[in-house]
């Protein structure tokens, strides 16, 4: 069963959003990831696509021109602390979009309530037709593929899933036969990439490389094969490929149709194009 894909927010992250829509259908993926509240806990501006209605009309006739679909938007923090209201007008606008997904982190060091928070967030993602994945990043309260899963499974909502990260995948302490194992509705949609092996594995160096030295997928030394192997059939692929050296470079339609091109050939050797 082919693979959807989809361009990831961070690939082409100097790109407008209605801009994203159109080089995501110039250059042949089915969806677009977007990015509306920031990511990082400071150093990065709102997103007016959030607020504004008249970016938010520009966006929907754009994805009504090409075909295109939003496959997920970003992100929410899940902290000891979270902004309801904030997340509750979040979730309006991805329904407004007509997206798939929300791709959830976990900052909140205490388990229990981290799962509390989860399972409120996909109460109020369920009623947009939204699903929530939790994403585990090895410098969060959610470093690895098991502890994204048991807190899936214990916050027990249909719409939680968990989203594997190639890169998180790679520098954490999961495997390709976990991976293999998770139940096929929780999993929603995974990220391609690929990266520098060896790496240093200092939460810095991490930060700095997920944010901005990405490689294509082929490039680097993470089993891509192996993941897209043990994926379930027909999952939608993200393909999110940050490099901020290459955008002084390559423009985004470019850096684009690279990461189009460098994850179709990796599908093929999988046998899942």
């Amino acid at each position: 069963m082919p693979h959807p894909l989809s361009l990831a927010f961070l690939t082409i992250f100097d790109a407008s959003p209605v801009e994203a829509v159109k080089i995501a259908a110039a250059t042949g993926y089915q969806m677009v990831g977007l990015r509306i509240l920031p990511a990082a806990a400071s150093g990065e501006q709102d997103y007016a696509l959030l607020t504004d209605t008249r970016e938010l009309a520009e966006v929907q006739a754009a994805l009504a021109d090409t075909g295109v679909t939003v496959g997920d938007v970003e992100i929410i923090r899940l902290k000891a602390q979270n902004d309801w209201d904030l997340f509750a007008r979040f979730c309006d606008r991805c329904a407004a979009l007509g997206a798939r997904h929300v791709l959830v982190a976990g900052d909140d060091t205490d388990a229990a309530r981290l799962t509390d928070s989860f399972a409120r967030f996909c109460d109020l993602a369920a009623p947009h037709g939204l699903t929530a994945d939790l994403e585990f990043m090895p410098w969060t309260a959610v470093p690895d593929l098991a502890a994204a899963q048991r807190i899936v499974e214990r916050a027990g909502r249909p719409n939680g899933g968990v989203l594997v990260d190639a890169l998180h995948y790679d520098r954490s302490a999961t495997t390709l036969d976990q991976i293999a194992a998770l139940p096929r509705g929780m999993v929603n949609y995974v990220q391609f990439c690929d990266g520098v092996v060896p790496y240093d594995p200092g939460d810095e160096a991490l930060i700095r490389v997920a944010r901005g030295e990405r490689l294509f997928p082929g490039q680097g030394g993470i089993d891509l094969i192996g993941l897209a192997q043990a994926m379930p059939p027909g999952v939608t692929v993200s393909v999110e490929v940050p490099h901020r050296g290459l955008a002084a470079k390559l423009d985004p339609l470019g850096r684009a149709a690279m990461a189009h091109a460098a994850s179709m050939a990796i599908l093929r050797a999988a046998g899942r194009a």
